[in-house]
């Protein structure tokens, strides 16, 4: 830990000098290069990655992932290798250093407590897509405390459907095991990043934001599985509004006469 905050801390004006000066683009470099490769080898991570071609540079793409652990951004960085742009909780900007650099690099922040706010920071990642900006989310909205993959949030989704770009299902595993949500004890071990075939948008009806979500999380789930993961409860899809983790509640039944 104490590696992960002096590296983060000695590079941020260079990251952060870089972005303003040359655009997020070439800062997403110094994440990818100089930065992550540094926190994984200080967590004692053995980064594995498959399905690396399922990446398009060339093609503004939405990289769907669980999330287990704080040292999945490092990953991610490594193994996704064209420079997006990660859809952030709002409460990140406030971390020193860290959110400092998003907020510089032109990564979008999210205030899930302000459903309008919230709208209005989507409509922005999806002005980055239509740019040819790739955007990289975690729509479980916090870190699984277990490994299983939590319900989505709908709202990235909306996203995909409005920009009609693909969708990129990425599963990690091992991460939650290194460095679990809420603990400070780093346990050395493999990390898996499987990067899926990506799925196309256009093959949903526009408003079709649960269809869409539960067909990439049934993706993350079986990747999970092959990875050796705990996977997901494929009917606990859709997470609750206004909630992270929790299933949205099925509308009750109708009365009959």
């Amino acid at each position: 830990m104490f590696v992960a905050g002096a590296w983060t801390a000695f590079l941020f004006p260079f990251a952060s000098l870089t972005a303003l000066l040359l655009g997020g683009d070439a800062s997403v470099w110094i994440c990818r290069h100089l930065w992550s490769p540094v926190l994984l080898w200080a967590g004692g991570a053995r980064l594995v990655v498959h399905g690396q071609e399922n990446v398009d540079p060339k093609r503004p793409t939405i990289y769907v992932s669980n999330h287990q652990s704080t040292l999945d951004i490092p990953a991610h960085f490594v193994t996704v290798p064209v420079p997006f742009r990660y859809v952030a909780k709002s409460q990140l900007g406030w971390v020193p250093f860290i959110g400092w650099y998003l907020w510089v690099a032109g990564h979008v922040f999210v205030n899930r407590s302000n459903r309008q706010a919230a709208i209005t920071s989507l409509q922005r990642a999806g002005q980055k897509i239509r740019s040819g900006t790739s955007i990289f989310l975690y729509p479980e909205g916090t870190r699984s405390p277990d490994g299983r993959i939590l319900p989505f949030k709908k709202g990235p989704f909306a996203l995909a459907l409005e920009a009609r770009v693909p969708i990129c299902p990425v599963t990690v595993e091992g991460t939650g095991s290194i460095m679990p949500k809420n603990s400070w004890n780093i346990v050395p071990g493999p990390v898996h990043v499987k990067i899926g075939k990506p799925i196309d948008t256009t093959a949903f009806a526009a408003n079709d934001r649960e269809g869409l979500a539960r067909a990439v999380r049934e993706v993350i789930i079986a990747q999970s599985l092959e990875l050796g993961g705990k996977g997901g409860d494929l009917e606990d899809a859709v997470a609750a509004a206004g909630h992270e983790g929790f299933r949205e509640p099925s509308p009750p039944a109708s009365k009959t006469s």
